[in-house]
């Protein structure tokens, strides 16, 4: 298989199996999306979306959310993890989205990822979900699978999330990271993987993973 032949089989695969694509995390608007990712990382979405719904009873717009302290929201998002940076990062971009953007979520990565606790992954799922902007958030699914596939070399995610542009249609790209996220939690897992029901590694992954992966099999 030709390189294209093979993003084609990709496009093709993840189409057929993710015809309507779920968002992962429960939001209603920019802002909670923006909260709702903040939150994720290095967590789960499941567990987020347990703990989201307490913290947008009490505010789920930065008006409401400069009204509580670092140590009440603190105390909310608690079972997520790295709750002190991150309750710092809802309430400092909380007020930064008060004071430079009259409360409402930017669209360009320059003035999300000048927001506290906000990186570029963040800026960009909120990009792509959000506004519908073409862009492609590379979380440790899609960083794994890209490498699995021999679409890129693994590096790093900047080098992923360059390839993943480059070999990808733009049009596509919004769909495509989600859908490539379900397929790594359901098909290619990093722990308890089954090549058998991973149709996509099977059939275009790199030999030096397949080779590892029988090896372990023995």
């Amino acid at each position: 298989m030709t390189k294209q032949e093979k993003v084609d089989f990709v496009i093709t695969t993840l189409k057929q199996l993710y015809p309507e694509i779920p968002v992962p995390l429960d939001h209603k608007d920019p802002y909670t999306l923006l909260i709702a990712v903040l939150m994720s990382a290095q967590s789960t979405d499941v567990r987020v979306n347990q703990i989201t719904p307490l913290l947008f009873e009490r505010a789920e717009n930065p008006y409401d959310m400069i009204k509580l302290s670092v140590e009440e929201i603190r105390e909310i998002i608690k079972p997520v993890g790295l709750s002190p940076m991150k309750s710092k990062g809802i309430y400092g971009l909380s007020h930064i989205l008060i004071e430079k953007h009259n409360g409402k979520v930017p669209q360009t990565y320059e003035e999300l990822e000048a927001l506290p606790a906000v990186g570029h992954k963040t800026a960009a799922v909120v990009l792509s979900q959000a506004f519908g902007i073409p862009a492609f958030p590379v979380d440790t699914h899609i960083h794994r699978l890209m490498y699995r596939w021999n679409l890129t070399n693994g590096k790093n995610v900047v080098q992923t999330e360059k390839d993943a542009k480059r070999l990808f249609p733009k049009e596509l790209w919004n769909d495509l990271h989600l859908q490539i996220i379900w397929y790594g939690r359901e098909y290619s897992p990093a722990r308890g993987w089954d090549l058998d029901k991973d149709i996509i590694t099977k059939t275009i992954g790199r030999k030096s993973v397949l080779d590892d992966y029988y090896k372990k099999k023995k």
